[in-house]
C-alpha cells in the first residue's frame, strides 16, 4: 500500500525546500518527521550548493498545529514512557539545531502555528507571516507546558506578552507576531508562491524579504500592551488573577476565565518558566524543558488534558491538583530539578 511521506525535501536552485505534508492532521509533527528533518538539515548544512533552507507546509489551514499529542497519549497510557520521552529527546536538539543553523532558515508560515510547529519555525533566522498566520502556545489548556523553546522565546517577548501567551494560549496574528519578534516579516499570502520562487535564486535572503515585506500595522495585542504589562506582572498566578479580577477591561475578564479553566500545575510551571527564561541561555532553556517534560510524562494532567480535548472531546478535564492553592511551591520547583537523564545537545 502506497503511503504519502509526512515530510518532503526538494532541492530547487540554491534552496533546500522542506514541506510539512500532513494537511489532514494540520501538519502535526511526528517523531518520524523530527528524525527526517534533523538528518536533512545536517546534510544541507555541509552542502555548498545549498545556501538557504525554506520551510513550508501543505494545505491552507495550518503550517503546523503542534506535536503529535495523540501518539504521546497512546504511549503514555500504554506505560511506554521512555518511548514518549525519546520524541522530546530528539525534538529539542532539533529546535537547538534550527536556532544555531549556519545558513538562512526561512519559514513561510500561513495558517495556524502552535507548539511543535512553532519549534520548527520560530527558532529559524527568518519567519515570514502570511495573512492567515495565527500563533499560539495553548499547552496549559491540555495539562502540559509551553515547551519547544517556549522558555526562551516567551520570556523574550516584549513586556509581559509572553506571560499572557503562556497562561492563556492567546492567538497572535501576523502584525503582533512581527512586533513581538515571533515573526520577522509580513508578506501577503497571495505572494507566497512568488516569494518561494525568488528565494530559490542567488539573491540574498534579506534582500528578497525586504522587497516582499509589507508594513506590519498594529495588532490587537500591541494595542493592549500597556494593559497586559500591568495585569500580568504578578509573581504568582494567584496575583495575576487578582489583578485581572480587579480590572475593567474585556481582555482581563476573558483572560481570567481562560486561565481558570487551565491546569493549575501547568499554569504555575509555565509562569516559572517565563520568569526564569530571561536569565538562561537558549541551551539551558532547552535542558530545563527536558527536565520538566519528564515530570509531565509521568504525571496525570497531560493525559487527562489530551483525553478531554481530542480523545473523548468532552472539554471537561479533571485536573489533579484541581486548584491553584493546592499546587505547592515545592511541587513547582520539583519540575525544574536535575534528572538522571539530562538533555544531550550537539
Amino acid at each position: 500500500m502506497h503511503s504519502t511521506p509526512e515530510i518532503l525535501f526538494e532541492r530547487r536552485g540554491a534552496a533546500g525546500i522542506v514541506t510539512l505534508n500532513r494537511p489532514q492532521a494540520l501538519n502535526a509533527v511526528t517523531h518520524g518527521m523530527v528524525r527526517a528533518l534533523a538528518r536533512q538539515l545536517a546534510e544541507w548544512e555541509t552542502d555548498d550548493a545549498v545556501t538557504r533552507v525554506i520551510v513550508t507546509a501543505a494545505g491552507e489551514r495550518a503550517f503546523s498545529a503542534g506535536g503529535d499529542i495523540r501518539a504521546i497519549y497512546d504511549l503514555g497510557r500504554a506505560g511506554r514512557i521512555e518511548e514518549a520521552l525519546s520524541y522530546f529527546g530528539e525534538e529539542y536538539p532539533l529546535n537547538a539545531a534550527i536556532k544555531n543553523y549556519r545558513k538562512p532558515y526561512v519559514s513561510l508560515i500561513d495558517g495556524i502555528v502552535m507548539g511543535g510547529g512553532a519549534g520548527l519555525s520560530v527558532h529559524g533566522s527568518h519567519r515570514v507571516a502570511g495573512d492567515r498566520f495565527r500563533f499560539a502556545m495553548p499547552e496549559t489548556a491540555i495539562g502540559f507546558f509551553p515547551d519547544i523553546g517556549g522558555t526562551w522565546f516567551l520570556s523574550h517577548m516584549p513586556g509581559e506578552l509572553g506571560t499572557y501567551c503562556a497562561l492563556t494560549g492567546a492567538r497572535v496574528d501576523a502584525a503582533d507576531a512581527v512586533a513581538s519578534s515571533i515573526a520577522t516579516h509580513r508578506v501577503a499570502s497571495s505572494r507566497f508562491p512568488d516569494l518561494l520562487e525568488a528565494l530559490c535564486g542567488a539573491t540574498s535572503v534579506d534582500a528578497i524579504l525586504g522587497a516582499f515585506a509589507e508594513p506590519i500595522g498594529q495588532g490587537p495585542l500591541t494595542q493592549a500592551c500597556a494593559t497586559i504589562d500591568r495585569l500580568f506582572a504578578g509573581d504568582t498566578v494567584e496575583d495575576i488573577l487578582a489583578a485581572l479580577d480587579g480590572a475593567a477591561e474585556t481582555l482581563a475578564r476573558d483572560a481570567a476565565t481562560t486561565i481558570r479553566g487551565n491546569a493549575p500545575t501547568s499554569l504555575k510551571v509555565a509562569l516559572a518558566q517565563v520568569r526564569r527564561g530571561k536569565k538562561l541561555s537558549f541551551e539551558d532553556c532547552m535542558r530545563t524543558e527536558y527536565r520538566i517534560v519528564q515530570r509531565f510524562l509521568r504525571g496525570h494532567d497531560l493525559y487527562e488534558g489530551i483525553r478531554a480535548a481530542i480523545i473523548d472531546k468532552d472539554r471537561a478535564p479533571k485536573w489533579n491538583p484541581s486548584t491553584l492553592d493546592a499546587v505547592r511551591a515545592a511541587e513547582v520547583e520539583r519540575h525544574f530539578a536535575p534528572v538522571e537523564q539530562e538533555l544531550v545537545l550537539p
